[in-house]
């Protein structure tokens, strides 16, 4: 198999801000594993990455003579994976679109904009893709990403049993549970699709799991909690409450009470007691989201949408958010009231008294704390890519939106 790199699409990565301030387009989580994930394991290979240049430190790229270029917004389908198997050198696949699927060559390509200037035979592939294209891409694909995720990692395996006399099991067919995991007095129905619980995962008492969702590695759900449908939940997060069809990236917080639903949070987040989001706008007409490419408002032609939070982003307890709303990068929400449906990154304050700007300095101590809390070191690249996108947000790049822009859309 050739060199694999997952590369960020231009057209692609800024409509999936705030999430793509600090990751590539391919290490979103959409189901239960990121994107990147989906293909190491479908390849059997380790991908590296064309991403932005305050980036290539933590995801750095690797070239080879032979290179297979593959956009970083699509999931794997066996179709796909079959197809670049075959892939000759010099040849190009596309969506029938035009969007660029995937490169086969030995050209060495350090940003993506190059790609469709090289040489290539061009190939339409008419086959369905997953694409996530939109920040709602990532809910609207999530419970049929979990279901592949799933047969995926389960595949030729055997689960671990459910031992706990207490725990009454719906389709167990359907469940799987990694090493380490422990289940109490729970009820998991995977009558509609697929529970994946990985390894040291805790279901604590009373909680109620309804598939297809996933918990990745390390997760605590707390007592009496409902997990809906279509809902996964990273590697190392606290959740508790009500939470249905949602993403949690990973080691973020939502520990207590209160309603997440039709939401995406990024990493290293926390959720205050009580924090609430709605998801449905009361006349049942379609939500729209701040576009970081528009600067404006834009339909997304769903009914049911709510919260899109960046990462190290926390709420105060009690904290409410309208249906459809955006909030970047390591912000600040507290107080009473609803907050802006768009908050820029590096914001700290509430809806009553307005924000002003979280002090750099602030920000960084506050996340080197949260990584020192989960015995993860806060390095040098990590603190660099913060001061960068506090540099993108508030120092007038393209990106910048002015604080004047916070009111409710």
């Amino acid at each position: 198999m050739s060199n694999l790199v997952l590369f960020d699409d231009p057209t692609i990565r800024p409509a999936l801000l705030p999430f793509t301030f600090t990751r590539p387009v391919a290490d979103i989580r959409v189901g239960i594993l990121t994107i990147a994930e989906k293909w190491a394991i479908r390849l059997d290979t380790t991908p590296s990455f064309i991403t932005e240049t305050y980036l290539s430190g933590k995801y750095p790229l690797q070239t080879a003579t032979s290179n297979l270029y593959v956009n970083g917004a699509l999931c794997p389908t066996d179709e796909l994976v079959d197809r670049l198997k075959t892939l000759a050198l010099g040849e190009s696949l596309i969506s029938p679109s035009g969007l660029l699927m995937a490169l086969h060559t030995d050209y060495v390509v350090k940003e993506a904009a190059q790609l469709t200037d090289l040489p290539q035979h061009t190939i339409t592939f008419d086959a369905m893709v997953p694409t996530i294209r939109h920040l709602w891409s990532l809910i609207a694909a999530n419970g049929i990403q979990i279901q592949s995720d799933f047969v995926l990692l389960t595949a030729g395996r055997q689960s671990q049993p459910i031992t706990d006399p207490f725990t009454r099991c719906y389709a167990p067919e359907n469940v799987f549970i990694e090493e380490g995991a422990i289940v109490r007095a729970a009820i998991l129905n995977a009558e509609d699709g697929p529970i994946y619980i990985g390894k040291d995962v805790i279901i604590s008492e009373g909680s109620v799991l309804i598939g297809p969702c996933s918990f990745g590695e390390g997760t605590m759900v707390h007592y009496n909690s409902s997990m809906r449908k279509n809902t996964s939940v990273g590697p190392y997060c606290k959740v508790g409450g009500e939470i249905g069809n949602s993403i949690l990236f990973a080691n973020s917080g939502k520990g207590h009470e209160g309603y997440l639903g039709d939401s995406v949070v990024g990493e290293w987040c926390n959720l205050g007691a009580g924090t609430n989001t709605s998801n449905l706008k009361n006349d049942y007409s379609t939500v729209k989201l701040h576009s970081y490419v528009t600067k404006n408002p834009v339909d997304t032609g769903r009914m049911f949408c709510g919260l899109f939070m960046g990462d190290f982003t926390k709420t105060g307890i009690g904290t409410m958010f309208n249906t459809g709303t955006v909030v970047g990068v390591n912000v600040n929400v507290f107080g009473t009231g609803l907050p802006p449906k768009y908050v820029p990154s590096f914001s700290w304050g509430g809806a009553i008294d307005g924000f002003m700007t979280y002090r750099l300095e602030k920000a960084v101590q506050v996340a080197r704390e949260a990584f020192k809390r989960r015995n993860q070191a806060f390095d040098g690249q990590e603190e660099s890519i913060l001061r960068e996108i506090f540099t993108i947000e508030r120092m007038g790049s393209p990106h910048n939106t002015p604080l004047s822009f916070l009111t409710d859309l």
